[in-house]
């Protein structure tokens, strides 16, 4: 399986945290920007106050000690009550932060998770051939999950405690002098220096975990839906073994993780416990020699313990935002991915003008050692219909995906009314093109839905029509949800001619002015085949219509039949000149012929004699 693209950790980092802030502070969203100024306005006052607090504490500790003689109770009544309220705008801007800011920690989410849905659906058919779908569905889940602990922890936890160790440290430098200050700050930065190290140093069993479990859901999405394929060849077990590698693995990888998860835990607490005992020690010392009070030495107290308390949510936080970024890196890596199929800046709208294909001097290779079509030429003029055969391997289908612009020639060019398809944009492009292909795959949703995805927020009186048109609204209205009847995934609910009507309908609703039907009918069989073919005749009347077939007795009233083999064309002209010709398409005729006489034998056979078993 081909991986995300490959990029050193801290690039990778840069650019994941850059995109990321792309979206925090949006060039063009002046709402999102002004949420975010309130936001970290709302985080500074809250941190200030909660670093007030312990100050307001030392002085109602100082009034009362040393107690001598009589004292008025007004003066702590006043601390007391400024003590109170202090600790309550603390909550007060801690819950306005927390209001602002998950407004913007939902609006990233919404907005990045559909950037990447918008550029996965740009990408190339190439990309999408090459991937796992499932492995691809993981790394936007966790991306997008990526997205809120990124937001939830940096804004929350790490920014927070950061800001309150600035003004702390600032604080008791200012009040207890500077010396006195680095008993605390040594040893965070030692806490921090040791966390960041052991954290970079587990990221690599995050890292495997991660591959393992993208690897088991792609394993278990393709299993599922060849869920008929593993029965045919009885191969449960192997595909429960597979299964069970990528588990194994991943157990290995966990294990790992928590014991250097156990290592970092112990490791913090030496360092906390290690620069609490010191500060504390000298402050006991001070306070014997008198140089601070009793209110100094309770400041001072509280303030470690605001600090080190937050210090082991921050080293969760730290890991947690480490594995956020793993995570959205492999999600925003994804808009890294080159488009390769690009409107061109001058792009026009291709004109509903009348549908004439023209190839010119054609070439295509998917892999430069193997050359799919070569210098490929025909046209096919307005509103008639060119059917193109050949032996499997020929390149017919690769022409449709030309036409469609999948992939661009790599010599030559496609017109469609004198137009070169790579000067069109692809939507009006695409738009002008109705295809109805071999495997026609369906939306896991209704009947109605799937009809009405050639031409969406259209009448329902359209749906009905098509699907007459496409003579399958008697089967519909015999459902007993009627249109609402779901298909299930991938339209396995329904047969392939029910399949392929549904696809006829589509193709009507969408009324384009070329039809493209690529072996429309070749996995059918003969009755079926024969009305879908009926269907088809009906709806290519006066259209463009380009007929990729595999069974010549199909394409027999086309106007032109084109011959590939092995990219080339090497024989065109109507059914009976081809035949008069006495070349592949005559042997391939003959063959078909062969076979269909002894697929009508057999059938009569089997009339006769019921009880004999059936081949």
């Amino acid at each position: 399986m081909r991986r995300f693209p490959d990029v050193t950790v801290g690039t990778a980092h840069f650019s994941t945290l850059k995109t990321f802030l792309g979206y925090l502070w949006p060039k063009d969203n002046p709402q999102i920007k002004t949420r975010v100024v309130l936001a970290f306005s709302f985080l500074f006052l809250a941190k200030l106050a909660h670093v007030i607090v312990p100050f307001v504490y030392k002085e109602i500790v100082d009034y009362f000690a040393p107690v001598t003689g009589v004292k008025p109770l007004v003066i702590p009544v006043i601390l007391i009550v400024i003590y109170g309220l202090v600790r309550l705008s603390t909550s007060f801007f801690t819950e306005l932060r927390d209001v602002t800011f998950r407004f913007i920690e939902q609006w990233i989410t919404r907005f990045m998770g559909l950037a990447v849905f918008k550029h996965l659906h740009k990408l190339s058919l190439r990309f999408h051939l090459d991937r796992k779908t499932g492995a691809l569905n993981r790394a936007i889940e966790r991306g997008i999950k990526g997205i809120e602990y990124l937001t939830f922890f940096s804004t929350f936890n790490i920014l927070p405690t950061l800001l309150e160790i600035i003004l702390i440290s600032g604080v008791i430098a200012f009040m207890f002098g500077f010396a006195f200050s680095l008993t605390i700050i040594i040893p965070l930065i030692l806490y921090i220096i040791f966390t960041v190290t052991i954290t970079e140093w587990r990221n690599k069993f995050q890292r495997v975990m991660n591959q393992q479990e993208n690897d088991a859901n792609a394993h278990t999405i393709d299993s599922l839906l060849n869920y008929e394929t593993v029965k045919y060849f009885s191969n449960e077990e192997a595909e429960e073994k597979r299964f069970d590698s990528f588990l194994e693995k991943y157990q290995k990888a966990a294990l790992s993780n928590q014991k250097s998860l156990s290592i970092l835990n112990f490791g913090q607490s030496v360092i906390i416990v290690c620069g609490i005992t010191l500060a504390m020690v000298l402050a006991s010392i001070k306070l014997l020699n008198q140089t601070i009070t009793m209110g100094d030495f309770v400041l001072i107290n509280t303030y470690l313990f605001q600090l080190y308390i937050p210090l082991n949510f921050l080293g969760t936080a730290y890991r947690t935002i480490k594995q956020s970024l793993v995570n959205l890196e492999e999600m925003t890596s994804l808009l890294e991915v080159s488009q390769e199929i690009k409107d061109r800046d001058n792009a026009i709208d291709l004109p509903p003008l009348g549908g004439e294909i023209k190839f010119e001097n054609v070439s295509f290779h998917y892999d430069p050692d193997r050359a799919i079509l070569k210098n490929i030429s025909f046209t096919l003029p307005k509103g008639q219909t060119i059917a193109i055969v050949g032996p499997s391997g020929a390149g017919k289908s690769t022409i449709s995906r030309l036409l469609f612009r999948f992939y661009d020639v790599i010599q030559g060019s496609i017109k469609i009314d004198g137009q070169d398809i790579r000067d069109l944009s692809q939507k009006s492009l695409r738009n002008a093109i109705g295809i109805v292909p071999q495997d026609t795959v369906l939306f896991n949703d209704s009947i109605y839905y799937n009809i009405a995805y050639g031409k969406i927020l259209t009448d329902v009186s359209e749906i009905h029509l098509a699907a007459k048109l496409a003579h399958i609204d008697r089967f519909i209205e015999s459902l007993p949800q009627k249109y609402q009847t779901m298909v299930g995934e991938r339209g396995l609910k329904l047969s392939g001619g029910e399949k392929q009507r549904v696809a006829i309908a589509r193709v009507i609703l969408k009324n384009p002015m070329i039809l493209l039907f690529d072996e429309a009918t070749s996995a059918l069989d003969s009755k079926t085949e024969k009305e879908i073919q009926h269907n088809l005749k009906e709806i290519s009347k006066d259209r463009t219509t380009l007929i990729i077939a595999h069974r010549l007795s199909t394409i027999i009233d086309a106007d032109k039949i084109i011959v590939l083999d092995h990219g080339e064309i090497i024989e065109e002209g109507t059914h009976q000149e081809l035949l008069a010709l006495g070349g592949l398409y005559a042997t391939m005729w003959a063959r078909q012929q062969e076979s269909s006489g002894l697929r009508e034998k057999l059938q009569e056979v089997e009339q006769e004699s019921p009880e004999l078993p059936r081949l």
